[in-house]
């Protein structure tokens, strides 16, 4: 697969994921927040006053494993620095905040998995 196709199976994967959060009741704050040139969020939602940020991987298939396996800690680490230059640019108040895992696996008919709290914080 080709770079060009890995971007568009990750932007559909996020299409995707986005629409699941929004189907099962979390308000869509931001998509793709850039923090740095190596730090992004793939989405930043609420989940009843919870501010949520998610990464989401997408794979076409498991022949290279399973998406949650490229959430590595050095990802994880890079998330929680954008996670805290969000924190100290947002004006509203939350309840609290979490990291999510989101897998999206296939496009036609996709599989979407949902893990939450993923990471210490």
């Amino acid at each position: 697969m080709t770079m060009k196709n890995n971007i568009i199976t990750g932007k559909s994967g996020e299409v995707l994921a986005k629409n699941y959060l929004v189907n099962i009741g979390y308000k869509i704050i931001e998509t793709n927040w850039h923090y740095s040139k190596n730090a992004e969020i793939d989405i930043i939602a609420s989940d009843n006053g919870t501010l949520v940020f998610v990464e989401v991987k997408t794979r076409t298939n498991l022949n290279y494993g399973h998406p949650f396996e490229a959430i590595t800690q050095t990802k994880i680490q890079k998330i929680h620095k954008a996670i805290l230059g969000y924190l100290n640019n947002c004006d509203k108040k939350y309840n609290g905040f979490r990291f999510d895992g989101i897998a999206v696996i296939g496009l036609n008919n996709p599989k979407i998995e949902h893990l939450k709290n993923l990471g210490q914080y």
